[in-house]
């Protein structure tokens, strides 16, 4: 919180910011209101994206929401139209002039609830080109407050509008609007028709309800519900036929206008919400916002479809979510070539293969070298580790190290083909990094020990060897 507000940088949709070393911030076009954003946090390797609300239909002032393959461990996304697909938008544009024409027409008055910011500028666009187009005369209004300074601002940020409102922005300003003024509590006693956009959306409060109040027994007139409504507001009671309603006081209103419903809600439906995951191509999925029926059915197709575990937690809940991050470790060309020398296959990232190396940390990010190299990197001194093992044994002399020198060295040949088997003066016997040599016990004279050493480089060799002395020597003799 303190780099946000002493330190915050300032970035444009699909810009990365890079808060410290190892956490990155990126931004997506959501497409629900002006400036909306989806985000995406990276740390490290892993990373989450949010989705907040977004809107995968672009509309008359808006483009919809994209994102790139960015494969999160995990996309956080909003569910509200869970279970709905819309018909086509120009389809419910047309519908809707129709109705508002129909209801103007017979000198009915339309009300449409909308929240400040997003759908009251879609419709307000929608209206007044059709206002122009049919050189209609009833008045339209918008609630002043909110709505009016959200128009401000969408004037001001019109760049962050969709191309065709930037284009057209030189010759007219769409929100400057001819046929639009703004509303005042007494117009909702004039007589005549008119249109009226006023907010909340959900009819819960403020002036969209004081003016239903007034309208709503008068079947001449008309209510359109362009968005979600919430359980228990008075949006959604009068959607699901709700004729009588328990105003405040106990006061009872009879709704007599007409209720429709027509869906512009800038929130993704079910078949944009799987869009965004074939875009994004998560590795899990966690849906919120949302009703839990719905949710649960959703929940179900994405995992089918996609087969990616789904989450939906309640409020307050924690969920556990089990990631597997990729670690990426630059090799040497040095090794790489050490490597392809003994025989090695080329890199192939369909094909993992082992690679035997020293691998070096350095400013958060790993390299694996040749040990030579990371010696001379580091500064340090190289060390052996040596593996020793002692047979005993109580016979003549030097036979039974003739013996093995000459009969089980034979017998090992298939294995030490190829290796290098030298017989020094002393009597000592050198299979690479391997040293074989005989010695008295000063304990006990007639026994003598056999000595077997090897570093850690020829550890299969050396375990083969000192087995086979184990068992392949005459009965009687023991380890120690």
């Amino acid at each position: 919180m303190h780099y946000f507000l002493n330190d915050g940088q300032e970035t444009t949709f699909g810009g990365c910011i890079r808060v410290w070393n190892d956490l990155e911030i990126k931004a997506y076009y959501a497409g629900h209101v002006l400036g909306a954003a989806m985000v995406q946090i990276k740390v490290g390797s892993e990373s989450v994206v949010y989705t907040g609300d977004y809107n995968m239909t672009p509309d008359r002032h808006l483009g919809a929401a994209w994102i790139d393959k960015c494969r999160p461990d995990i996309l956080i996304s909003e569910s509200t139209y869970a279970t709905t697909i819309r018909d086509s938008k120009r389809c419910r544009e047309r519908d809707f002039l129709k109705k508002v024409h129909e209801t103007v027409e017979r000198g009915g008055k339309v009300l449409i609830p909308v929240f400040a910011l997003g759908r009251a500028q879609e419709l307000c666009i929608l209206l007044e080109t059709f206002w122009e187009r049919m050189n209609m005369k009833a008045p339209i209004y918008f609630s002043t407050g909110l709505t009016e300074k959200a128009n401000h601002y969408y004037k001001l940020f019109i760049t962050w509008t969709n191309q065709k409102i930037r284009k057209t922005f030189v010759q007219r300003n769409m929100f400057e609007f001819k046929h639009i003024k703004a509303f005042d509590r007494s117009y909702a006693d004039n007589p005549g028709p008119m249109v009226v956009f006023a907010t909340p959306g959900m009819l819960h409060a403020g002036q969209s309800l004081q003016i239903f109040k007034k309208w709503a027994g008068n079947e001449k007139n008309m209510i359109i519900m362009p968005g979600y409504c919430v359980q228990g507001t008075i949006g959604h009671k009068i959607l699901n036929g709700q004729k009588k309603l328990e105003m405040e006081n106990r006061q009872t209103l009879e709704v007599k206008l007409q209720v429709e419903y027509m869906s512009f809600s800038a929130h993704a439906d079910a078949k944009g919400i799987m869009q965004l995951i074939r875009m994004a191509e998560p590795r899990n999925m966690l849906l919120v916002h949302g009703e839990a029926k719905k949710m649960e059915f959703l929940k179900d197709k994405i995992e089918q479809e996609f087969t990616i575990n789904c989450f939906m937690p309640a409020n307050g809940e924690t969920t556990t979510v089990i990631t597997n991050p990729s670690v990426p470790v630059d090799i040497s060309l040095n090794l790489l070539k050490r490597e392809m020398a003994l025989g090695g296959p080329l890199p192939d990232p369909k094909k993992p293969r082992t690679m035997h190396g020293t691998l070096i940390m350095k400013d958060n990010s790993l390299r694996l070298v040749t040990p030579e190299q990371a010696l001379k990197e580091l500064g340090l001194n190289e060390h052996q580790l040596r593996f020793t093992c002692r047979v005993q044994y109580r016979k003549t002399e030097f036979t039974i190290f003739i013996v093995f020198s000459s009969s089980y060295l034979v017998k090992a040949w298939a294995v030490l083909k190829g290796y290098t088997i030298q017989h020094l003066p002393d009597g000592t016997v050198m299979v690479e990094s391997i040293v074989i040599k005989v010695s008295s016990s000063a304990e006990e004279p007639n026994t003598k020990v056999l000595l077997l050493s090897w570093s850690y480089q020829d550890e299969d060799l050396g375990s083969f060897l000192s087995t086979l002395l184990k068992k392949g020597l005459p009965s009687g003799l023991s380890s120690m």
